[in-house]
């Protein structure tokens, strides 16, 4: 069975900054280098009522309240951020060799959260990533030309639409 190299990760946290706010919601899909899906996973984190209402405040919660108002809910069903780890571990063991390619738009952002969160993913990632949010900054400032994905601020949705964009940037290689 041919080996996925991609894993494209993206996080809903409480917030943007690792040392004070908590992953939420994590979802991933492994493609190959042609960005065919070929596994995908999805977990809700428990995280403390407390930090929810300390954290998920201001301007961006308020502007995304649906985001919002469906991750708290689905809080109550949430498991422990190192059950799901054990488990993207295990994904990777089931889809990937050698190397494992950490993929998605900012994914440095989401990666701060796996270092402090989930070390053990960390370890098992390549130091290379492939940051789609380049060639947005590339496409939108030299070319003048953007691709609008839907930011609904749900984990495998935006994840869904960072593949798409990738896709639309590499039609004008061809």
């Amino acid at each position: 069975m041919a080996k996925a190299k991609l894993l494209w990760i993206d996080l809903e946290m409480t917030g943007l900054d690792p040392e004070k706010d908590k992953i939420l919601e994590v979802a991933a899909i492994a493609t190959n280098m042609s960005l065919k899906n070929m596994a995908s996973y999805e977990a809700v984190v428990k995280v403390s009522d407390k930090l929810i209402k300390e954290r998920m405040v201001g301007e961006f919660w308020d502007k995304n309240s649906a985001s919002r108002d469906a991750l708290i809910s689905q809080n109550k069903d949430g498991r422990p951020v190192k059950e799901i780890e054990a488990e993207l571990l295990n994904f990777i063991d089931k889809n990937f060799g050698k190397e494992v390619y950490l993929a998605g738009n900012s994914i440095h952002q989401d990666r701060k959260f796996i270092e402090r969160e989930m070390p053990e993913l960390n370890k098992r990632l390549h130091y290379r990533m492939l940051d789609v949010s380049a060639w947005k900054i590339y496409f939108e400032n030299a070319l003048g030309r953007k691709f609008v994905k839907p930011e609904e601020h749900r984990a495998l949705s935006d994840i869904e639409g960072s593949i798409e964009e990738l896709k639309w940037y590499l039609t004008f290689l061809k």
